[in-house]
């Protein structure tokens, strides 16, 4: 029981401080409703642990050395701005310029985006190829490939299976509009972890939240009930984005429409832009 008290305020003062509307939190739920499983899995990890890392920072002291050389939140506050205010303008960029696809998961595929037609129907695929809208050209052996033209499909085969060494294309210049997908929608693996370790380590808030305010009353529980503390606060960054990433899962259906994208991304780019503003003055 004497545990359980200084865990439970710790678990309390980490939500209070890290539920909120924030660039983190903004990123997370995009791959969220975005990027496959393991995408949104390795960015919650990127989020819990850099938390889990500056908490423990703080409580061993490290706090007090940030403060002493101010200058460095100074230029993290600066380049932590310039990403903002990039990313802010791009995402600006997407509500007022979108693509006319959105996304579309099926219950088998992990979050793949699959390539739509433009009424929404879901383009069928035969072992990794996109089928045209009349469903013709699939590949008949393994050594063919199925190209689709504007109104057709054009199987090309390869010089294995053609004894002269002829190849048949499609036209060049030709490409299936059913083809497309929102790849904007789906950021990888290398860019979705970047892109979250700079929106947490180059954010100034978030030495001055974890290293200095949390350190700092996470060390006034006392030496026997400051760990204690430390792992409720851990806890509940674990917590909350497990439940902002995985549970943001559950929005995916409503984010098949392109309006919703629009609406989105123009939320995102207001956050991003008012976080940077507030960088560059300095709040």
């Amino acid at each position: 029981m004497n545990a359980l008290l200084p865990a439970l305020s710790g678990l309390g003062t980490g939500l209070a401080l890290i539920v909120a509307i924030g660039v983190q939190n903004t990123y997370l739920l995009r791959l969220a409703v975005s990027a496959r499983l393991r995408v949104v899995v390795a960015a919650v990890l990127v989020c819990a642990v850099s938390d889990a890392v500056l908490i423990v920072a703080g409580v061993l002291g490290v706090g007090a050395v940030v403060e002493r050389f101010p200058v460095a939140i100074v230029v993290v506050r600066f380049v932590g701005a310039a990403f903002l205010l990039t990313y802010g303008v791009l995402a600006a960029r997407r509500a007022l310029r979108p693509s006319d696809e959105a996304i579309r998961v099926t219950a088998d595929d992990d979050g793949v985006p699959v390539p739509v037609h433009d009424d929404g129907a879901a383009v069928p695929v035969h072992n990794g190829h996109v089928a045209p809208r009349d469903g013709r050209g699939a590949p008949a052996h393994a050594g063919a490939t199925s190209v689709a033209g504007r109104d057709a499909a054009v199987e090309v085969v390869t010089a294995t299976a053609a004894p002269t060494g002829r190849t048949v294309a499609g036209p060049p210049d030709r490409t299936d509009r059913t083809d497309r997908t929102d790849r904007t929608a789906a950021p990888t693996m290398r860019t979705a972890v970047l892109t979250m370790l700079v929106f947490t380590w180059a954010n100034p808030h978030v030495y001055l939240d974890t290293l200095v305010f949390l350190g700092s009353v996470a060390n006034q529980q006392g030496v026997d009930d400051r760990w204690w503390w430390t792992l409720g606060a851990v806890a509940a960054s674990c917590l909350w984005f497990g439940a902002l990433g995985f549970g943001g899962r559950l929005l995916r259906p409503l984010f098949e429409r392109p309006l919703t994208w629009r609406v989105f991304d123009g939320c995102v780019a207001v956050v991003m832009l008012a976080f940077g503003v507030l960088l560059v003055v300095g709040a």
